[in-house]
């Protein structure tokens, strides 16, 4: 495959959901900051943007069969699998990561003073997604799914408290946007979560399980802002 520079992160997100490992590796962002072209995303992380295309149209050629093409499925289904797979893991990784921070703060704090602020911004960031979740699950995703059952029966658009889909999508875009600057002081506390010489098993887990919940992060607000929240506004 021949593979433009010239196209957004975003774009290329969603024709090729493979490409997505790609960029978290980089360090690309795919995501919030999705609207740049490849070029330009390239050009700020100090990457070779031939090298990069290359990569991604090695991987267009390999066509791994685990990444699923959303595009094509219902939102029904999409909505399903963002529930059953990100929202589950976020609430359980949030859940087990607060205590275990707790636990490194309260030992290496004094050592490592990034550790209290770390564990702030974590607290805040697991008060905003819980909110966050909720308002998916009780408001927007049921009336996506009554948008395109009327849609499949072209009846009549469902009735709601928020007049037009986009209002409560730019709600959740805006918020989307306040995790990933969240993720980012994380990183940056964290020294891209490498954990320092001296850390115990514990320590070590805490980086690790927070580059996990990065990872799922950027996987999950890629399916809504560039796939299901474009999909209803368009079926509205």
């Amino acid at each position: 495959m021949t593979l433009q520079a010239t196209k957004t992160v975003r774009e290329i997100a969603v024709e090729m959901p493979a490409a997505t490992r790609l960029f978290e590796k980089l360090g690309i962002d795919y995501c919030c900051g999705g609207g740049r072209p490849l070029t330009e995303a390239c050009a700020s992380m100090g990457l070779e943007v031939e090298q990069v295309v290359a990569s991604l149209e090695q991987i267009g050629e390999t066509k791994l069969t685990d990444a699923r093409d959303w595009r094509a499925a219902s939102l029904n289904d999409l909505i399903t699998h963002i529930n059953d797979t990100h929202h589950v893991f976020t609430r359980e990784e949030l859940d087990r990561i607060e205590p275990l921070l707790a636990k490194v703060s309260r030992v290496y704090g004094e050592r490592r003073p990034e550790l209290p602020r770390l564990e702030a911004i974590f607290l805040e960031l697991k008060r905003e997604l819980l909110l966050h979740l909720v308002k998916e699950e009780q408001v927007l995703f049921p009336y996506v799914r009554q948008l395109e059952v009327a849609g499949d029966n072209k009846g009549a658009r469902p009735a709601s408290c928020f007049g037009t889909v986009q209002n409560p999508v730019r709600m959740m875009v805006m918020e989307h946007d306040a995790a990933g600057d969240m993720l980012k002081q994380l990183r940056e506390l964290s020294n891209d979560f490498t954990p320092p010489a001296d850390a115990c098993v514990s320590y070590q887990t805490l980086y690790h399980a927070l580059e996990g919940l990065e990872q799922d992060l950027h996987q999950h607000i890629h399916l809504e802002n560039n796939i299901l929240f474009p999909r209803a506004s368009e079926l509205e």
